[in-house]
């Protein structure tokens, strides 16, 4: 087991994968709460808007399987350089006062940044001790998913105050302070590993993909042009066939599939989406619940950077979830414990369905939510890298990755449809009922998500007992 050196970046290399994985994670979110501001800023429409956040998920679901491509091969540390330049160039887009079109670029680029978080993982596994790495990873998983809950509120109020350019401004500082932290302290990939990246495969996946995010952001198509979205989606669904058909084949692929379609990691791939659904569901209601003016009979009519404080239970629970799920590991199985996260999320749907009528229900819901999602994120790497060799750990975790953002998306999506479906003609807001509905489709993606984490542990129950045989 390889160790890493006794140098000065040693010392610096857990603490710059955490952040490197945080301010990426931070970064990308900054859409979310700027999409009004945007709007007024650039006068575009909402749905205008709203794609500073869909390209930066979209770029990153592309750049994620390509950059755990590379980082399987021998040229990891300038990957990363190379990745963290491209997020600083894309920073500066956003802040110099350029059209619309290129903020939309910088934020493509900025997005591209969210493919790190698996190279960080590759990196830990490969130069830190296992019981070390096993903890880093659990918490760079964890501070993955946290990211939105820090970068929210500071973006809200920078808004406030200075304008968007000045949140995004936000961005380029950390980013800046990102790639020198990577460039002092990432070391070399091991010796012995090769890559080769499947362009033709990364074009059709970005093809898929980019109409299944689409579909996923463009909620009026699916109520005012039902046929044109589903051509789009069967033609998505071909895409990403016929990209898998090709990996199957190609000796050199951009995802081992093969790899994962082994059971367990199938079924953590499945337990990631269907949970990713319900987990983004919850996140985007209550913020949106706590900004919903009293005029509306609900809601507490909360400023951007208010209803971003929101999410610092979330964050804080979080991050205490991810401290503490290795040690939880040393006792109770990574997929029992992913059952156990995903009813733990479960109950913050159950909290926000049953009470939410004052402002500290939405910080308890919030926060229970924060401690389930962080254990299932610190848990879900386990699950994957305990059949996964450690020079496919990059390709493994981003194709998981990719998963989650797909589920995020969903999620998102199914969260505005049920609120736009318990919107009345006429009116701006949706019915308080509404939000009870989406609470419940929350509840049924979590009771999924534990069922399948339980048929894991009982697929792993059953391949360790016939192993000691």
């Amino acid at each position: 087991m390889s160790t890493t050196p006794e140098h000065p970046e040693a010392r610096l290399l857990v603490p710059s994968l955490m952040f490197i994985a945080l301010v990426v994670a931070a970064v990308a979110s900054l859409g979310t709460p700027l999409i009004t501001s945007v709007a007024t800023t650039f006068h575009v429409s909402l749905d205008s808007a709203q794609w500073t956040l869909t390209i930066a998920l979209l770029s990153g679901a592309v750049a994620t399987p390509v950059l755990g491509r590379l980082g399987a091969g021998p040229h990891r540390r300038a990957t990363i350089l190379a990745t963290l330049a491209v997020v600083v160039a894309g920073s500066a887009l956003t802040v110099l006062p350029l059209p619309f079109a290129w903020l939309l670029a910088g934020r493509a680029a900025q997005g591209v940044g969210l493919g790190l978080t698996a190279l960080m993982m590759g990196v830990a596994r490969d130069h830190l001790p296992e019981g070390r790495s096993a903890a880093t990873i659990a918490l760079i998983s964890v501070v993955s998913i946290i990211g939105a809950g820090v970068g929210y509120p500071l973006a809200g109020l920078l808004a406030e105050f200075g304008g968007v350019r000045a949140a995004y401004g936000l961005g380029l500082l950390v980013t800046a302070i990102a790639f020198l932290a990577a460039w002092r302290s990432m070391p070399v990939a091991p010796g012995g590993r090769s890559a080769h990246v499947d362009i033709a495969g990364a074009l059709v996946l970005a093809g898929g993909l980019f109409l299944v995010l689409f579909l996923a952001s463009e909620r009026s198509l699916w109520g005012h042009h039902l046929a044109v979205a589903v051509v789009l989606a069967t033609v998505a669904v071909l895409l990403l066939c016929i990209w898998t058909a090709s990996e199957l084949r190609s000796k050199t692929p951009l995802v081992d599939v093969r790899a994962v379609r082994h059971p367990i990691v199938a079924g953590a791939n499945v337990a990631m989406f269907v949970g990713g659904i319900g987990m983004y569901v919850l996140l985007t209601l209550i913020t949106r619940y706590a900004q919903t003016p009293h005029s509306a009979g609900y809601g507490f009519g909360l400023t951007t950077f208010v209803a971003g404080l929101v999410l610092v239970p979330f964050s804080v629970l979080g991050f205490v979830a991810g401290k503490l799920t290795p040690r939880v590991r040393e006792r109770i199985d990574a997929p029992l414990l992913l059952a156990g996260s995903a009813v733990v999320v479960g109950g913050g749907f159950v909290l926000f369905a049953a009470a939410r009528s004052n402002l500290a229900e939405l910080f308890v819901a919030m926060g229970v939510l924060g401690f389930g999602v962080g254990s299932f994120s610190a848990a879900m790497p386990g699950v994957i890298l305990a059949v996964t060799p450690k020079s496919e750990t990059s390709s493994a975790m981003s194709f998981n990755y990719v998963v989650r953002s797909v589920g995020y998306s969903l999620g998102s999506a199914i969260g505005g449809l049920v609120l736009a479906a318990g919107t009345d003609t006429g009116h701006l807001f949706p019915n308080d009922g509404a939000y009870t509905t989406a609470a419940l489709v929350g509840i049924a993606a979590m009771a999924i998500t534990t069922v399948t984490s339980l048929a894991l542990a009982r697929q792993r129950s059953a391949v360790s007992t016939g192993s000691s045989r």
